[in-house]
């Protein structure tokens, strides 16, 4: 089957007859009009919440127009359900240039992507909820498990809690921002950047998924962490998959199976097992008063 180049549907004639295909859709890239960056978030939004990613109103999604100039969600609306006229611009220092509707207190952990990183040109976060999970326990993503997590985002670390919408957040996310492409938030969520909105939405997709299988994978055994040669050929693969690596270049690798952080040694006890010991711990003490 010979597929149409996505510039092809630049021209006007081929553009009428792509549209219905593209209605839903969101397309690569980020050169694209105002009106086709306001069409594609309220898309992206319905993608989150089709997929359980944000209920109500949570969650977030923006786009950078131009070097100061940013198109974000509204606060207090459902972003499953948004139209492109609901949208709002604001520039990189927070202040709102046009748009009726006002936009989210949590505005300021996008602004602080953009500030740091030129090359991000979108943002996802959302609430997707076995990461959230995984964040809620106080758990990162940051175990070699899955090639395909590895060579996309090397890994996705924790960021500790700070409070959604204050300045306390933004400077917990501060150390973090100029080194990974997606973080989970502590008790929060997830957040992801990106140089164009499809791509944003992907990664916020891979955070959810990686948390489902290592879940999956956790309540079937113990899961089998890949090793650090083997982390070194993946991340060495990158290049080959387009993958641009953050430019703040202090992205911690993720835990492998030969990793001083991965304890081989570990003991799993049954619950008799585990009484048994503690019993006997009592026991000594008492005999030593």
């Amino acid at each position: 089957m010979c597929m149409l180049p996505l510039r092809d549907a630049e021209h006007p004639p081929m553009r009428r007859l792509l549209a219905p295909m593209f209605e839903h859709n969101v397309l690569p890239g980020h050169a694209k009009s105002e009106d086709q960056h306001r069409h594609e978030i309220c898309v992206a939004g319905r993608w989150m919440y089709e997929r359980g990613f944000i209920v109500a109103c949570e969650g977030n999604i923006s786009v950078r127009l131009s070097p100061d100039r940013i198109l974000t969600t509204p606060t207090c609306m459902n972003k499953g359900l948004l139209h492109p006229a609901d949208l709002v611009v604001t520039n990189l220092d927070g202040k709102q240039v046009s748009g009726e509707r006002k936009f989210s207190s949590e505005l300021a952990m996008h602004l602080l992507f953009y500030r740091t990183r030129p090359d991000v040109h979108a943002i996802c976060h959302a609430h997707p909820p076995t990461a959230t999970g995984f964040a809620v326990a106080g758990r990162a993503l940051d175990q070699a498990l899955l090639p395909e997590v590895i060579i996309g985002l090397s890994q996705i670390p924790l960021v500790r809690y700070a409070t959604p919408g204050t300045p306390e957040l933004s400077a917990a996310l501060e150390p973090f921002v100029a080194h990974y492409d997606a973080l989970l938030l502590a008790n929060h969520g997830a957040v992801t950047c990106a140089p164009d909105l499809l791509t944003a939405f992907f990664r916020m997709e891979t955070i959810e998924h990686s948390a489902k299988i290592t879940l999956a994978a956790e309540m079937a055994g113990t899961p089998e962490l890949l090793s650090g040669r083997e982390v070194a050929k993946l991340m060495a693969a990158r290049s080959r998959y387009d993958v641009e690596t953050p430019p703040g270049g202090g992205a911690e690798l993720p835990i492998t199976s030969d990793s001083p952080d991965h304890d081989q040694d570990q003991v799993t006890l049954s619950r008799n097992e585990r009484d048994a010991l503690i019993d006997e711990a009592v026991r000594k003490d008492r005999a030593r008063r």
